[in-house]
């Protein structure tokens, strides 16, 4: 089988998802692995895409040009290795940070992971609150190190959250289904 990672992103409209796995189907592909979301009315989505033998990037971008020109998408395939890679090693924690909306917050939370070795899974940000008084929401999905402790790290990203004015709380992850 030959796998592929896809992106595609637009302003938000109905049939967008039915369109592209359309064209995907067509092609034999199945889909393993996606992300999907509206991001300030854009819709954004991330596929792992298993096609048949034989099929290459290139024609599966091409058989996607309908489904993007009729929806205004932008969108890129490209071969990913056959081989799927495990999960990082660790533990499995969640990270929330929320506070007043400024530049720098996502970049100096997750400088402060990588240089703990800590694997992000899932980062998801909004702008949520009032008009007039926007708050910053931040919710990661992380992978702690084989000998990181998770009270060390917590004391370090509340030493951050209280340099940058915002609130941050850690917990280790519950299995869930995703």
């Amino acid at each position: 089988m030959a796998h592929f990672a896809l992106s595609a992103v637009g302003t938000d409209r109905p049939g967008i998802v039915a369109a592209v796995t359309g064209a995907l189907v067509e092609h034999g592909c199945n889909l393993e692995d996606t992300s999907m979301s509206i991001l300030r009315g854009q819709f954004a989505m991330m596929l792992i895409v298993a096609g048949p033998e034989g099929l290459d990037a290139a024609t599966l971008e091409e058989a996607l040009a309908g489904p993007a020109g009729e929806l205004d998408l932008v969108v890129a395939v490209r071969a990913v290795d056959e081989e799927v890679r495990a999960a990082a090693e660790g533990e499995a924690w969640a990270v929330a940070v929320y506070g007043a909306d400024r530049p720098g917050i996502v970049h100096r939370f997750t400088s402060l992971l990588a240089g703990q070795g800590v694997n992000i899974c899932d980062l998801t940000t909004r702008v949520i609150g009032e008009p007039g008084r926007p708050v910053y929401a931040m919710i990661l999905e992380v992978t702690l190190p084989p000998g990181l402790d998770g009270a060390a790290l917590t004391a370090r990203l509340d030493g951050l959250a209280r340099e940058l004015g915002v609130e941050c709380s850690t917990h280790p992850s519950e299995a869930d289904i995703l």
